[in-house]
């Protein structure tokens, strides 16, 4: 079973494939990305890696959690921990209120596809978008 890692205070300069490249002695890797904004196109800081098993990805948290990674000191661990009181803030609540047309975008990011889009089905075509990549936990 895959495991994703959360990879957090990532460099303006960090790409998905320095990303890959810093992460590759840890196991077998079947997916790196910086999250990116959706208008500049800027880094927005933290991406994720998926690792082939757990045990793999417990090595890369172990191995590199607070190392420095292109002039960074990241932090590393688990992308679906979740502190007590579930997923992070952000994301605003999309279309709550949007009755009909399209759901609404959630914000992107931490809060994932939870809040965005959150209407009642009978309201709109559209289900919503939910934003960003999710699963973030509270970071």
């Amino acid at each position: 079973m895959s495991a994703k890692v959360y990879v957090g205070n990532l460099s303006w300069n960090t790409t998905d494939d320095s990303l890959r490249t810093a992460f590759t002695n840890f196991g077998q890797i079947l997916d790196s990305i910086v999250m990116r904004d959706r208008d500049t196109g800027r880094s927005r800081g933290f991406g994720f890696v998926t690792f082939g098993s757990a045990n793999e990805a417990q090595s890369a948290i172990n191995g590199l959690n607070e190392q420095e990674l292109d002039g960074r000191r990241i932090k590393v661990n688990f992308a679906n921990a979740r502190g007590s009181g579930g997923g992070g803030g952000g994301g605003g609540q999309g279309g709550f209120q949007s009755q009909g047309g399209q759901g609404g975008y959630g914000g992107g990011g931490f809060s994932g596809g939870y809040q965005g889009g959150y209407q009642q089905p009978q309201y709109g075509q559209q289900g919503g978008y939910g934003g960003g990549y999710g699963g973030g936990g509270q970071y």
